[in-house]
């Protein structure tokens, strides 16, 4: 099989010829700059800057020679901006702090404090407040509340989100296309990272490529109007909900069918240990503008949705399968009530779970080699029967993690798949 057949076989259920694999396909399901600048050294790959393709959690960009090194059978179409809304325009050399030498965007404007903090501008403009903070030493950029107080008797939802969920532009769709031209003549599979259908995503609500965001949008603020005013969440998500159905349809003229996924939402809905809320709560404000968006795709084109959604979610599963979710990131085992073979027995014929492969929070980046081997080995046994597992970490690899357990997962993986 080629990839994008493997892929295709994983994704409709059905046994491809061995077990599929992404590094760096989305946002989820890559790897921090700084290690990935290291596991290519490991790999006796040529040492260069590494591009930033996502800037919030510094992911950098997987080269097809590392990806063939390693198996792996996705690639991502990145949309053309990134998260402080400036174009990715690669073409700014930059130092992380761990001595990483990394290409930004050419318009990514920062400011650096004497004790080593970084600040990312919104837009490029040092007149506003910063929107992103790295900490010193850090590796990954946090977004900064900086919406002022909200009048709760006064609500105007309409005008503090008129900005947030803008229309893509005619230059958007000419990338698009252009781009999704080159990686479909790749035989790898191509997952389109449109997003833009993340309701209530705590990654988004800060407004990091606004100038001066307002309204609700603090995360405990945000959690507590479910409650409070749940006019308001609705308001706000049927603006979005408009602007997403708008932007399908550009993306639809602008790469046809040679995305095979499309990646529409990155909201968490669980913790460590138990859902943010309720399945009424999620059922009443959520899950009618996910539906909306899930039968638009497949009324209209032959991709597969995937959703990322972090956490202890077992019991919101059923209803991420009704509203029409077709594939699930990024598995996360650890937490409560998601053990893997339980996901599969209970759910595995339903959707496909994309990730699972490795605890990137202990094992990976604390666990001995030898611990990683007998993990990896572990999920793809229990994930790949009949299909509907692409084998990918559970979410990122982060700064730090030992590359020589990276090196160990990916050959225990190959010597399994």
């Amino acid at each position: 099989m080629t990839k994008r057949e493997r892929i295709i076989e994983a994704i409709n259920h059905r046994q491809p010829d061995k077990v599929p694999l992404d590094l760096g396909g989305c946002p989820q399901t890559g790897i921090n700059a700084s290690t990935l600048y290291k596991l290519r050294s490991a790999y006796g790959l040529p040492s260069h800057p590494i591009d930033i393709c996502e800037l919030y959690q510094m992911l950098g960009d997987v080269e097809f020679d590392l990806l063939e090194l390693i198996g792996a059978d996705v690639l991502p179409l990145y949309n053309p901006g990134n998260a402080i809304g400036v174009t990715n325009k690669l073409t700014q050399k930059w130092i992380m702090p761990d001595g990483t030498p990394v290409m930004m965007a050419e318009k990514f404007t920062y400011s650096r404090s004497e004790s080593g903090d970084i600040y990312a501008y919104p837009c490029s403009d040092r007149k506003v407040q910063p929107s992103l903070h790295m900490p010193a030493g850090g590796s990954f950029f946090d977004a900064i509340d900086r919406s002022p107080d909200f009048d709760e008797d006064n609500l105007t939802p309409l005008e503090d989100y008129k900005d947030s969920f803008p229309i893509h532009s005619e230059e958007d769709c000419i990338y698009w296309e252009n781009k999704s031209k080159v990686l479909f003549d790749t035989d790898y599979a191509v997952l389109g990272v449109l997003g833009g259908g993340g309701f209530g995503d705590v990654a988004s609500l800060p407004g990091p490529a606004l100038k001066a965001p307002r309204g609700i949008r603090r995360i405990q603020d945000w959690m507590m109007a479910h409650i409070l005013y749940p006019d308001y969440i609705k308001t706000v998500f049927e603006m979005q909900l408009d602007a997403m159905l708008t932007n399908l349809s550009l993306y639809k003229q602008a790469v046809g069918e040679r995305i095979q996924i499309i990646w529409i939402s990155g909201t968490d809905f669980g913790t460590q240990i138990s859902q943010f809320m309720s399945n009424e709560t999620f059922i009443e404000l959520y899950k009618p503008y996910y539906k909306r968006v899930n039968d638009w795709v497949h009324e209209n084109t032959q991709w597969k949705t995937f959703f990322h959604c972090c956490g202890a979610i077992f019991n919101l599963i059923p209803e991420f399968i009704d509203m029409g979710v077709d594939i699930l990131n990024p598995v996360q085992c650890s937490a409560a009530g998601m053990d893997a073979n339980t996901l599969k027995d209970t759910y595995g014929d339903r959707i496909t779970f994309w990730g699972g492969g490795i605890n990137t929070q202990q094992t990976l980046p604390y666990g001995t080699p030898e611990e990683v081997r007998q993990e990896t080995l572990a999920r793809v046994e229990t994930f790949s029967k009949n299909g509907g597992f692409v084998f990918s970490t559970i979410h990122n690899i982060v700064a730090k993690t030992p590359i020589e357990n990276i090196v160990t997962m990916f050959e225990t993986f190959n010597e399994a798949r």
